[in-house]
């Protein structure tokens, strides 16, 4: 499997350094000359200024697309119409129609189509989902997530809920193996350029975001760009306990209500994992663990959360 990456800033950087590693980087697209000759030179390999060079220089099976949201429905539109298998980081477009349409062209030019939520290949939230499968404390009533760090400075095209929050809409729809039917959002801006003393952008810097499923189930996702240090947790609340982790340490805490476990496991790269099951996904022509119509959902009901927190009032879903 030959696998280019597009984009190679904060985030791309880690897809060119995890591909090397698993013997299946074959080139790259890069706009800034500077940044492509070092990259180049780093890892051996032919760097493109814009994604048609590439594709008609070279043969390839998968694109990993790492570029501003903004720039993705354009970028995987090509990849996807040329039949190659594409990993679009989340989220999938700036857009819900622009979604429809890649999944659309994803299936109409048999190309495997999947969404960069990398937590879904974190241990913490495979091993809840495992004992969510087994019913080892029951039924899950409630997910919370917390998802905190201050503003790093890249990320200008979309704000707080679909740079942040769509990893753990993703994942309570996983966890919950279910769409959400209401949604509700408060949020705020107190980063933006015409506050004192900051420089930031004029999406949301927080939100707090409440998913509603059937029969009560809910998850509470909070997210933000304020809070001095980095936060990024989940705890789910069942009928017969309580699982909770963080996905940084990797720590997963097992409580039944008489005793806490706190398995030990080996950390592993949730990218590792993830790209490593992309790349197995298109091998074998098996569908990816993150479809395209995970992402798509997803965007859905983030447009839905940042409409909730403009109008005051929760929005339903038919997903």
């Amino acid at each position: 499997m030959k696998a280019a990456v597009v984009g190679t800033g904060s985030w791309g950087k880690h897809h060119l350094r995890v591909l090397n590693d698993l013997g299946h980087l074959d080139s790259f697209v890069e706009m800034d000359n500077e940044r492509r000759i070092f990259y180049e030179k780093k890892y051996s390999i032919k760097g493109f200024s814009n994604i048609n060079d590439l594709i008609n220089d070279h043969d390839i099976d998968i694109v990993n697309i790492c570029t501003p949201t903004i720039t993705h429905f354009e970028i995987a539109k090509t990849t996807l119409s040329n039949g190659i298998s594409t990993l679009v980081e989340k989220p999938l477009t700036y857009s819900s129609s622009q979604g429809e349409e890649l999944v659309n062209l994803a299936r109409d030019n048999k190309a495997a189509l999947t969404v960069g939520f990398v937590e879904r290949f974190n241990p913490i939230i495979i091993n809840i989902k495992e004992n969510l499968q087994k019913q080892i404390f029951g039924d899950p009533l409630l997910i919370e997530f917390q998802r905190e760090n201050r503003w790093a400075g890249v990320t200008k095209d979309i704000g707080v809920i679909l740079d942040s929050s769509v990893h753990d809409i993703d994942g309570a729809r996983w966890l919950f193996n279910e769409e959400p039917n209401i949604v509700f959002a408060r949020t705020g801006n107190v980063l933006n350029p015409k506050a004192t003393g900051f420089v930031g952008t004029d999406y949301e810097d927080f939100a707090t975001i409440i998913l509603g499923f059937k029969n009560g189930k809910t998850a509470i996702i909070i997210a933000n760009w304020v809070t001095p240090y980095k936060v990024r947790k989940i705890s789910v609340t069942c009928t017969d306990g309580n699982l909770s982790g963080d996905y940084m340490s990797q720590e997963i805490r097992q409580d039944d209500g008489t005793s806490v476990t706190i398995p030990t496991r080996k950390y592993e790269e949730p990218l590792v994992n993830e790209l490593t099951s992309f790349i197995h996904a298109v091998e074998s022509n098996t569908s990816p663990v993150v479809t395209g119509l995970d992402g798509l959902n997803t965007i859905k009901i983030a447009e839905a959360a940042i409409t909730s927190a403009k109008r005051g009032s929760p929005i339903y879903l038919d997903l």
